[in-house]
């Protein structure tokens, strides 16, 4: 249990170039069976000198990395059309490709714009023709967009590549204390900013609901107390300072409400927080440790970790009856719960034959499914559009960031280009 109570921070507010981040590079591992064969031609670039980023490439990179697409190699392709005109159906039946997707990227004072059009292959028809316009610093993130509308048309669900991750990438320092910094990156952990440096431990960073602030616990005091940090600003506030544990912050749906661990009273429990008032409630008084609370969407009740039934396992807080009931029954060992946007799955770390992998749980079926094979897996975040969980492990000596998708097919590594990396937590959707 002692592995799930570990909440030593020390936070040191720097906003410093993405230069010092480790940046995590994708490894792709697996991937669905029978994936869709789509061609991502490089868009037309209208603008003075070179584009500031390849937009279809990266869109080709996002759709293989959700392991249900299998983008045609670009030196395969026997045309590159830019315009709908210059579409010759037959040269890409003859390379079996089910979508083919073309556009162009232009810019003036400072705005990028993007034009895009997919058409259906076999069916020889145009099924989406869009656009995304922004800033030309934003160019990375219009290419996702473009690629979670493209997601979105061919398999009925939301795209997620349109997001941020956050985690904690660590330098080792012999003779010394660890370097440690939090880390915010694209959801292809491009563009890493270092948004907390420090030479102690850093865990559990969590986001607002809106995806404009993080919160995390700093040791700065002299013992644990929890943060909430303005992203665009770097703006903080101080939460909590109270003695013994302060620690698992998790905002509720609405924005308006934290869950928390705190111990001022001797014991860990969960309690409830009003931002507005900063009022505390307290929701468990069980002898046992009570900690890792998550929300539920409907922000009714919480899901929490417990060993008062001997061992660590999941359990349900009902907010308006106070009830508390088990959720997880097999295995000896179900913590770390974090609940998917329609409240059906939840993943979480779940221990079989004295290893810890992610297993997901479906609460209408209470179907157990283990995702992971690697061992000592831990800290999973799972996609705002439920298709992939991001989680920490072990990779030889090292520590990487790992995703795999909810069905357990597809499957990739997130290495840092330096350090270990570790504690990831994927963003919500974001506001443009």
């Amino acid at each position: 249990m002692k592995r799930l109570l570990t909440a030593l921070i020390t936070a040191a507010l720097v906003l410093s170039a993405a230069s010092a981040a480790a940046q995590l590079t994708i490894e792709i591992s697996q991937g669905a069976d029978n994936p869709t064969a789509i061609a991502v031609v490089p868009f037309a670039w209208q603008g003075v000198g070179a584009a500031p980023e390849e937009i279809a490439s990266i869109v080709d990179r996002d759709l293989a990395r959700s392991g249900q697409f299998a983008p045609i190699a670009l030196a395969d392709m026997l045309g590159n059309p830019t315009t709908e005109s210059e579409v010759f159906y037959r040269d890409w039946r003859s390379l079996s490709t089910e979508y083919l997707l073309i556009g162009q990227v232009s810019a003036e004072t400072g705005l990028l714009r993007v034009d895009y059009e997919l058409f259906d292959v076999v069916r020889q028809t145009k099924v989406l023709a869009s656009s995304e316009s922004g800033p030309v610093r934003d160019a990375r993130m219009l290419a996702h967009r473009v690629a979670d509308a493209v997601y979105e048309k061919l398999t009925g669900v939301p795209g997620a590549f349109a997001t941020k991750l956050l985690y904690i990438s660590v330098d080792r320092v012999p003779g010394a204390n660890d370097h440690s910094r939090l880390t915010m990156s694209d959801s292809d952990g491009a563009r890493p900013a270092v948004l907390l440096d420090t030479h102690e431990p850093l865990l559990t960073p969590t986001w607002s609901p809106d995806g404009k602030n993080i919160a995390y616990v700093s040791f700065e005091t002299g013992r644990p107390a929890i943060y909430r940090q303005e992203i665009a600003t770097g703006r903080r506030q101080q939460l909590t300072n109270f003695p013994g544990l302060n620690s698992s912050p998790a905002w509720s749906p609405d924005g308006k409400t934290m869950a928390m661990v705190l111990s001022k009273d001797g014991n860990a429990d969960i309690y409830l927080m009003d931002l507005a008032t900063k009022k505390l409630t307290q929701l468990t008084r069980h002898y046992a440790i009570d900690t890792e609370p998550a929300w539920m969407p409907d922000g009714q009740s919480l899901l929490f970790t417990s060993d008062r039934g001997g061992k660590p396992q999941i359990y349900r807080y009902d907010l308006s009856s106070g009830n508390t009931n088990r959720v997880t029954y097999e295995g000896t060992y179900n913590a770390r719960a974090r609940v998917s946007q329609d409240g059906r799955s939840v993943v979480m770390v779940h221990q079989t034959a004295g290893r810890f992998h992610i297993a997901v749980l479906d609460l209408v079926t209470n179907r157990m499914q283990i995702l992971t094979s690697t061992e000592l897996d831990e800290s999973p975040s799972i996609a705002p559009n439920g298709s992939m969980v991001l989680y920490a492990t072990k990779d030889k000596s090292r520590s990487i960031l790992a995703a795999v998708a909810v069905d357990g097919e597809a499957k990739f590594m997130l290495p840092a280009s330096k350090g270990d990396v570790r504690e990831p937590a994927w963003s919500p959707y974001l506001s443009r």
